[in-house]
């Protein structure tokens, strides 16, 4: 192959991933191949030389975006914002927003790991996300509880909640309230553990006693504490409170 014709290719499959950008952007994975070859002025036999299938162009397209999306949050990492915490907000609701604009971008994070793409640019992605909230933990801006898999899973539920939202933004930043250190009312979901084979679950409270014979209840950590024992106490004292 001649020097113009390797150049030539290389124009070709700019345009072609160019043009596969906007239809993705805008329709997803649904837009046909022979549609986004219109679009960017060529065949579709010089799309499927440069692609073999849709599918291969699609995670060409998703590894382009989230490394940029990689690159954003290593850049976030050199700021002042890093230190205290708010660089990780940043690049939670940043990435949120821009799956938000873009279709196929927002298809990626919510798919199932199977139809996971661009793994590498992911990994990349996940590195510097992971960096951001180590250093939001170390600033104290985050629940010392949320994890890394947490936040991945929060942020695709958020891309999902988003594009079908009547108010952007708002379950994002509900979210990222919850994730906040003192923002919410909430006991964080896990428990430091402070003694050896300590587990989080059920425990019995000395003070809580059935209203009817006394026995001690287990209670549980949340909901509305427990008046009865069982059943059977419980009706004894409805037919007490009927007849009384």
């Amino acid at each position: 192959m001649t020097i113009a014709a390797r150049a030539d290719a290389r124009h070709n499959r700019a345009r072609v991933l160019e043009a596969a950008q906007e239809a993705f952007a805008a329709e997803g994975l649904s837009v046909p191949l022979d549609v986004i070859a219109r679009r960017a002025g060529v065949g579709a036999g010089t799309v499927y030389r440069h692609f073999p299938s849709k599918e291969a162009l699609f995670e060409a397209v998703v590894h382009d975006r989230i490394e940029r999306l990689a690159d954003e949050l290593t850049a976030l990492l050199a700021t002042p914002e890093a230190a205290t915490g708010e660089a990780f907000f940043t690049a939670f609701s940043s990435t949120v927003e821009q799956a938000g604009f873009n279709k196929a971008l927002c298809e990626s994070f919510v798919s199932t790991p199977k139809a996971e793409v661009a793994p590498e640019a992911r990994r990349r992605y996940g590195i510097a996300l992971a960096a951001l909230l180590d250093r939001a933990h170390q600033a104290g801006a985050v629940r010392p509880d949320a994890q890394i898999s947490d936040v991945m899973a929060l942020m695709a539920g958020c891309v999902a909640m988003e594009a079908h939202s009547a108010t952007p933004g708002r379950a994002t930043t509900l979210v990222l309230d919850g994730l906040r250190t003192g923002h919410s009312p909430l006991p964080t979901v896990t428990k430091h553990v402070t003694k050896p084979g300590y587990r989080n679950e059920t425990r019995e409270d000395p003070a809580a006693r059935c209203e009817e014979c006394g026995t001690a209840i287990p209670t549980s950590r949340t909901g509305r504490p427990p008046r009865f024992c069982g059943g059977a106490c419980r009706q004894k004292a409805h037919r007490r409170r009927a007849t009384g």
